[in-house]
């Protein structure tokens, strides 16, 4: 069926991330925004995302996902 569900927890260590980005070899100069995020004031945090289609889909029981999409997501289908 696919992915119904997933989650993560950010993380918001701001020595742990620097590591990382070492470890990495990326260039700190280039997630400037990000560290300073965690710099002043992040707090642990997690989010989660769910595929309410894909759920529609395994309780009703339909083959194919395209038939529980409530609103057409076709390139020009939106006025904006």
């Amino acid at each position: 069926v696919g992915e119904l569900i997933g989650g993560s927890q950010r993380e918001e260590r701001l020595d742990y991330l620097e590591a990382r980005l070492d470890e990495l070899n990326l260039n700190k100069d280039s997630y400037w925004w990000y560290l300073d995020l965690r710099r002043y004031g992040s707090v642990p945090h997690a989010g989660f995302g769910l595929g309410f289609e894909r759920l529609v889909q395994f309780a009703t029981g339909m083959d194919n996902i395209r038939d529980t999409i409530p609103f057409p997501r076709v390139p020009g289908s939106a006025e904006f």
